[in-house]
């Protein structure tokens, strides 16, 4: 399985997102650089796809694959896009509050640690559906690590397509997530366009 190890950070300052997307409270003191050259049409779609490929770590030939399948899908290319995204298992846990970066999150639904509907899921890019019940593994509730998950992040807030349980280790996700929840700052229509050439 590939993996990428680059710098979150120093990639973060190349493509100009913010650390805080990636979970990340680290933050530059040093100004950006002006660019000198105006970027050209291509570069501005190859920077967009980069971005969001990073920001779900989320490699070229997978990220291609979600694509198509977003092409296939009905209604807006882009925004289906992000929303076969945003439905993975890493993400959905992230976004739950189990781990405090994506990474962290794809590494914790690696190592077994959550079911879908009672079912140890292991596969970080299982796409979860209205209705599924994603859980901390009853092994795994009693582990400090979860322990102080749980009580640190009792006050995060909920993206409103996931709901969570009130004793903190179950979540279910109540709708698909629109275009609204995506809280980072991507034109999905340069992704499209970069592929549709």
């Amino acid at each position: 399985m590939a993996k990428n190890n680059q710098p979150v950070i120093k990639r973060c300052k190349a493509l100009g997102i913010s650390p805080a997307v990636m979970g990340y409270s680290k933050d530059t003191i040093r100004q950006p650089k002006n660019q000198r050259r105006k970027q050209s049409e291509y570069a501005r779609q190859l920077n967009e796809k980069q971005k969001v490929k990073f920001i779900y770590g989320v490699l070229e030939k997978q990220f291609h694959g979600y694509y198509e399948k977003a092409a296939k899908q009905s209604g807006i290319t882009g925004e289906n896009l992000l929303q076969l995204l945003e439905r993975r298992l890493d993400s959905v846990v992230y976004r739950l509050g189990f781990a405090k970066t994506r990474r962290e999150a794809r590494q914790l639904v690696n190592h077994g640690h959550f079911t879908v509907n009672g079912k140890r899921v292991n596969i970080p890019s299982y796409l979860v559906s209205v209705g599924d019940v994603i859980a901390v593994c009853e092994k795994s509730r009693s582990s400090a690590k979860f322990v102080s998950l749980v009580e640190t992040l009792g006050g995060l807030t909920m993206p409103k397509w996931l709901d969570k349980e009130k004793d903190g280790f179950e979540g279910k996700v109540i709708q698909l997530p629109q275009r609204d929840d995506i809280d980072f700052e991507v034109e999905e229509h340069l992704i499209v366009e970069f592929y549709s050439k």
